[in-house]
């Protein structure tokens, strides 16, 4: 699914974010560590290399809603902006920190002129958010940034499961028809 708003396309699509060869950014759904882990943080540091890992130690640790970035490795792209999200009933006010995840991504694009950028799911794996809630906040975050946005040209968000990608799209079109 894809849309273009403000003349931004955001797209909504089932893979796995550390395959993203046309993209410039990925967005890393970190710990505060920003060291490997499961899910995404796991795939990312898997496929960039043990130099991803040496390069984020100066970063770490973290805040929840916080983002910081560093370059790809050996990804196919040139940089990745990690993002700690939320634990769900743990990190409060936990929609603001998520929402701040989007937000701080996106500036930190906005600042290196980064065209296109991808996001998986954040706080949606281990960190229990519900997928659901997570959605409406991710999208109507990305839809309020919009307008400030010089350089992003494509948004992506990569979701790894079939059922992820339904929400995001059924969501998505509900929130484009309430804009209309």
């Amino acid at each position: 699914m894809e849309e273009i708003i403000k003349g931004i396309k955001i797209e909504c699509v089932k893979g796995n974010i550390a395959n993203q060869p046309d993209i410039i950014c990925i967005v890393n759904a970190a710990n505060a560590w920003l060291k490997s882990g499961g899910g995404v943080a796991g795939a990312i540091h898997r496929a960039a290399g043990p130099g991803l890992e040496q390069e984020c130690r100066k970063y770490a640790p973290i805040k929840p809603g916080q983002a910081v970035i560093t370059g790809g490795h050996n990804l196919p792209n040139k940089y990745v902006i990690h993002c700690l999200g939320p634990v769900y009933g743990v990190d409060k006010p936990e929609e603001k920190i998520l929402s701040d995840c989007y937000k701080n991504a996106l500036k930190i694009a906005e600042e290196y002129k980064i065209d296109s950028i991808a996001f998986p799911a954040i706080s949606t794996g281990a960190f229990g958010y519900p997928i659901e809630e997570a959605t409406e906040i991710a999208l109507k975050t990305i839809l309020e940034v919009l307008p400030k946005l010089k350089y992003v040209k494509l948004i992506r968000f990569v979701l790894f499961s079939e059922e992820d990608l339904k929400i995001y799209e059924k969501t998505f079109s509900l929130l484009i028809k309430e804009k209309k």
